[in-house]
């Protein structure tokens, strides 16, 4: 059965988005869950369905929200080891291994984190469907670290929101190649498709989305640098991209380096989360431990590490 929910629009709300308004008026609705009921032809405007959710609010419009179903979960559990640092009735939060995928996606169904995570929690939030449910944020495979995922749509939605209002402050540990000449600094740029290869993301100078990192040298090695990285925003690979930008790639990173790696994989770990429980408002702080490859990549450049 799909439920419908009826919005009256009056002269004060014109000139708003539509997803803005919707929002505004039904918080549990996050702005991604209100794009695909709008590319789904489910929500309705005096009548009309086909919509964009940039639309502006003209007055005195009613708005009819379809909320279809939820999906059934039928993405299988699968029982290999996760470690959860963090768990509550809300939320958890994983420090995730290298080479796991976060979520399934077409023609890739299994071996994922959400995988593993069905099979040891129950009662996961639904908000993002059968393919990522409890989802809040993601990792690259080959990026190690702390991710958070909910168990209520409550905790989803607001868990989102302070990750789109920056206030889950997330602090990343890379090694990269090089001495750096800066041993801190904030790089503030635009970041897009690479018009080269559609599969990476570079520094552009139009037609991109902010991008913020604040970095700063907390070890060195003989050629090597470890560096504490403070994310403002949350960009496809914007860690990656900042440090090419820079000249200093991270190590083992085959996207985004320049060959010549000591590691297999991109030395780039999700250390630390500082934020307050989205429900009971207690501030948390989390660290989740380097891996094991990362620790031996550590060794062998010659950098030591004894935490934050």
């Amino acid at each position: 059965m799909v439920e419908e929910i009826v919005i009256e629009a009056s002269i004060e709300d014109k000139g708003k988005r539509i997803d803005s308004f919707i929002n505004e008026k039904v918080e549990e609705l996050t702005r991604s869950y209100l794009q695909k009921l709008i590319d789904n032809e489910m929500i309705e405007v005096e009548g009309k369905t086909k919509i964009k959710a940039g639309n502006k609010i003209k007055g005195n419009e009613i708005i009819i929200v379809k909320i279809p179903e939820p999906e059934i979960l039928d993405i299988e559990p699968e029982n290999f080891p996760i470690d959860i640092v963090f768990e509550d009735s809300y939320m958890l939060v994983i420090n995730k291994n290298p080479g796991v995928v976060v979520h399934p996606a077409p023609g890739n169904y299994t071996g994922t984190l959400v995988n593993a995570v069905l099979y040891h929690i129950k009662d996961l939030s639904k908000i993002n469907g059968v393919i990522r449910p409890g989802i809040v944020h993601r990792l690259d495979k080959d990026t190690s670290g702390l991710i958070v995922i909910a168990k209520t749509d409550e905790a989803h939605v607001k868990l989102v929101d302070m990750f789109k209002d920056k206030t889950i402050k997330k602090t990343y540990l890379a090694i990269v190649k090089g001495i750096m000449k800066n041993k801190e600094g904030r790089i503030e740029t635009l970041i897009g498709r690479n018009p080269n290869d559609r599969k990476k993301m570079t520094v552009v100078d139009k037609n991109g989305k902010i991008a913020i990192s604040n970095y700063k040298v907390i070890g060195e090695g003989n050629k090597h640098s470890l560096v504490k990285v403070d994310i403002e925003t949350g960009r496809t690979h914007q860690i990656r991209v900042h440090m090419k930008h820079l000249g200093y790639p991270i190590e083992g990173d085959k996207t985004y380096g320049n060959g010549k790696d000591v590691a297999q994989r991109q030395m780039l770990h999700a250390y630390l989360l500082r934020f307050n429980h989205p429900i009971t408002n207690e501030y948390i702080e989390i660290i989740g431990q380097l891996p094991e490859d990362y620790m031996k990549t550590l060794k062998n450049v010659g950098i030591t590490f004894n935490g934050l």
